[in-house]
């Protein structure tokens, strides 16, 4: 009897070890930013850069899945500042997601603090200022998420873990970018490229990257720009695809890969060829004056220059639709939770609702908009969240100003917050069409969604017989190609306000947005976090009386 109650009890005291485990907070990861600006010579001519910490790119924030982030930010620019996390879903917690459409701006000479998780989440991501044109001027930086530690990944360590942040980047000044769109000019054609901050120069001389032969190396690839799709490759070496934008991908080899603005991915290279230099190559796509960059990968022991043959960017749109179709999702693999990816069967989820979202362009008072199904995005003073949160939405937005379908066409465009309301755990499709002569990308912020299909002209219901309902990856950016149409599919599980939005910051900045309303029927802090105390205030709910808390989970 006394062994049976000895053995109980330590059986309760390893439950409740196990249970305080289990409520036990995961880690937290501090960080203090100051963001200033700093003169960089990048075209060859001294210009005003952002930069975080007096760097450029900015500090990667590297951790692992569910982690705790803490980040400082010190607004020492002369203009509010907001960062977004560009891929992370923010589960529950819109409040931090660092658009003006959910948060209020820091002030110039003020700090806040960022406190977010990648919950449940692993993969590349990134950061960037989200006000106005910041981001054509730096305080970009990579966000790596590793998997915990029981959790295997489906390829061995790699040697190495190296950024590759690709970005067309402007010599005239963020302000200047911001006050010719707003005087109904374009901001025109890029000045050229950077890799990791660098121009070409100073991105092989050092070397950017140093290796040992024989050794397998995993390169983090992120298009950072705003205006170009690139093409990244590498002399002599062949690429081995295993994660996009947080899934982990059937292992294709490839000589080549395009990426999208707003698109991350991890390839895997392995050494093998003899001791020497040899060059990263990014170029741009779909552009007819090709621009191209180079930074140096160095052998251990090497004293042989790259070979004086660049390969070359393949050409077309054939060929990137191609290599789009040939990207697979790793079913048997696990992410960020021990069960395998393929265990969420998407394509057999029945779609309850299809919102088609067609993009436009059209004149708003003599100046140039850009539209989705006919509505103009326009930030309001009060961020749409707080006004939702606080109901104080009178006078500040609509809701549903558009519909599910695009309106007839000649329809004069209207710019209003652009805000539509989706039902909570609902599964829906959405419908990107791009009646454009340029490829457009789009992102849904706090969300992952399966690309089903994609192909010319517009969309009808038949579009879906060529749909891949098993395997496509799960991902949160995709491009819709020239007077083509891209389908996704995804659960609204993840109550909040979220962005919609066009990665190409031009049409970003007039008007290719919107905004969608999850609102959870219950109120359950299961659901959603409340707004935090610390948040920011501005426009009509400073000095609101704080709601009601949501009910306990």
């Amino acid at each position: 009897m006394t062994t049976m109650r000895g053995a109980s009890a330590a059986l309760l005291v390893m439950l409740a070890s196990l249970a305080a485990v289990a409520r036990a907070e995961d880690p937290y990861h501090w960080f203090e930013w100051k963001v200033t600006y700093g003169t960089r010579t990048i075209m060859g001519t001294p210009q005003k850069v952002i930069l975080i910490n007096d760097m450029f790119p900015g500090p990667t924030i590297n951790c692992t899945s569910n982690n705790n982030i803490m980040v400082n930010v010190f607004n020492m620019i002369d203009q509010p500042l907001l960062f977004h996390w560009h891929g992370i879903q923010q589960r529950k917690n819109s409040w931090q997601d660092g658009l003006p459409g959910t948060m209020c701006p820091i002030q110039p000479n003020t700090n806040f603090t960022y406190h977010w998780q990648p919950k449940d989440q692993i993969g590349t991501f990134y950061y960037f200022p989200s006000i106005g044109m910041q981001r054509a001027a730096g305080a970009y930086g990579l966000i790596t998420v590793h998997s915990r530690d029981l959790i295997p990944i489906p390829f061995d360590n790699p040697a190495d873990d190296f950024p590759l942040l690709v970005s067309d980047w402007y010599t005239k000044d963020h302000t200047v970018l911001s006050k010719n769109l707003d005087s109904g000019k374009g901001i025109g054609r890029p000045a050229g490229l950077v890799i990791n901050g660098k121009n070409e120069k100073d991105a092989s001389n050092p070397p950017m990257y140093n290796v040992e032969a024989g050794k397998t190396y995993r390169f983090r690839v992120c298009n950072v720009g705003i205006k170009a799709s690139f093409n990244v490759r590498i002399q002599k070496h062949s690429l081995k695809l295993v994660e996009m934008e947080g899934s982990h991908t059937v292992q294709n080899m490839y000589d080549s890969l395009d990426l999208h603005i707003g698109q991350c991915l991890s390839f895997l290279i392995t050494a093998d060829q003899t001791p020497g230099d040899y060059l990263v190559v990014a170029s741009t796509r779909f552009i007819k004056e090709v621009s191209t960059i180079t930074a140096v990968i160095r052998y251990k022991g090497s004293n042989a220059p790259p070979p004086p043959q660049i390969p070359e960017s393949p050409s077309g749109w054939a060929w990137s639709i191609n290599q789009w179709r040939s990207f697979r999702w790793n079913l048997t693999a696990s992410a960020a939770r021990p069960n395998p990816q393929g265990s969420y069967h998407y394509g057999q989820i029945n779609i309850t609702r299809t919102i088609k979202l067609s993009t436009s362009k059209g004149k708003v008072d003599g100046k140039e908009r850009y539209a989705l199904n006919g509505v103009s995005h326009v930030d309001p003073e009060t961020p749409l969240k707080l006004a939702e949160y606080f109901n104080a939405t009178d006078g500040v937005f609509q809701y549903n100003l558009i519909g599910d379908v695009p309106p007839a066409a000649g329809t004069p465009l209207k710019t209003a917050p652009n805000v539509i309301t989706a039902e909570f755990r609902t599964f829906i499709e959405v419908v990107f069409e791009n009646p454009e002569k340029s490829i457009d990308t789009f992102h849904i912020n706090g969300y992952a969604f399966f690309a089903a299909g994609m192909g010319p002209g517009t969309w009808s219901p038949s579009c879906r017989k060529t749909y891949n309902l098993l395997d496509t990856v799960s991902r949160h950016t995709i491009q819709v190609y020239p007077r083509s149409w891209t389908a996704v599919m995804l659960t609204f599980d993840n109550a909040g306000m979220w962005n919609i939005r066009s990665n190409l910051w031009e049409r970003h900045y007039l008007g290719e947005q919107l905004y969608v309303s999850v609102v959870s029927p219950a109120r359950s802090l299961r659901d959603e976090y409340n707004m935090p105390e610390t948040s920011l205030r501005c426009g009509k709910v400073v000095g609101l009386p704080m709601p009601p808390s949501y009910l306990p989970a």
